[in-house]
């Protein structure tokens, strides 16, 4: 083999494993997804549907019921979860704060506990039974038992408090990076031109994580849109699908219908909202 010929040849034998995994695991599933969108299970075999699919999902009540479940949760959780990481970040960001290792592995646990093992934790901490702990702890109080699998309202807070525990942290330390990145002089600017702690947070924090701050809301929101798992586990969905969830939907549409198309047209519904949900994100914070 001649010297050019191999070195026109070696970088694609060193891309060829990343080539071969993306071509099977990414380009080949999103290319056949994007084709059964448009088909339907007749007879044994896939036949072209045109666009009903995606007319039997604006049509269907269920999967309109599953998108404002799901957009209430983000409507909720995204601003107190950012609210709560902003927080915590300044306070892991404190100069006098000590063990500041210690803490800040404590705030990024919960992001690596398991989803079943802590879901099945809030399942038994908010259960409707009187000696359940929540329950329990309220009734000190003189509170009676709330049926909180049983509300629908009660059964979203649930969802809700579960996802913010787990994700808060985690966003938590993606401020704190953009935290770090202040210089002090800006502080001990604003100080000497007799800015008080609040005008500061807003005069030169606020503006200084912006980025950051940007990205970590990108990013909760496309996970709440993405949200499965804690519905599924924690609230199956319920009370009478006021917990169901847009991948929920399309869940049980693929895997207990078996109507594949139907949920592949929904997940590129979804696909569109997220990517909508993104810019509009973008733009109003103009950012690129």
């Amino acid at each position: 083999m001649k010297s050019r010929t191999k070195r026109k040849i070696t970088p694609w034998l060193f891309l060829a494993p990343f080539l071969a995994a993306f071509l099977i695991f990414m380009a080949y599933p999103t290319v056949y997804s994007i084709v059964l969108s448009f088909m339907k299970f007749q007879a044994g075999k896939y036949t072209f549907f045109g666009l009903r699919n995606f007319r039997f999902l604006f049509t269907d009540p269920l999967f309109g019921k599953a998108i404002v479940n799901t957009l209430i949760i983000l409507v909720i959780q995204v601003p107190l979860q950012t609210l709560l990481a902003l927080i915590l970040a300044n306070f892991l960001n404190l100069q006098r704060l000590r063990l500041k290792g210690l803490f800040r592995m404590f705030t990024f646990m919960p992001v690596l506990v398991d989803t079943i093992s802590y879901s099945i934790v809030f399942l038994l901490l908010f259960n409707n039974n009187t000696d359940a702990i929540v329950n329990g702890f309220l009734g000190l109080f003189g509170v009676q038992p709330l049926q909180w699998m049983n509300v629908g309202y009660l059964a979203k807070s649930v969802i809700v408090v579960a996802v913010t525990w787990r994700w808060t942290g985690y966003n938590a330390v993606i401020i704190l990076g953009g935290l770090q990145n202040i210089s002090a002089e800006l502080y001990e600017a604003a100080s000497i031109d007799g800015a008080s702690k609040v005008r500061q947070f807003f005069a030169v924090t606020l503006p200084g994580v912006k980025p950051v701050l940007t990205f970590s809301v990108v990013l909760s929101i496309n996970g709440i849109l993405q949200l499965f798992a804690e519905p599924n586990l924690i609230t199956k969905g319920g009370p009478v699908n006021q917990t169901l969830t847009i991948v929920q939907y399309l869940y049980n549409t693929g895997f207990g219908s078996f109507n594949f198309g139907v949920a592949s047209a929904g997940a590129y519904i979804l696909a569109v909202m997220i990517g909508i949900f993104s810019f509009i994100q973008l733009r109003l914070t103009k950012e690129d």
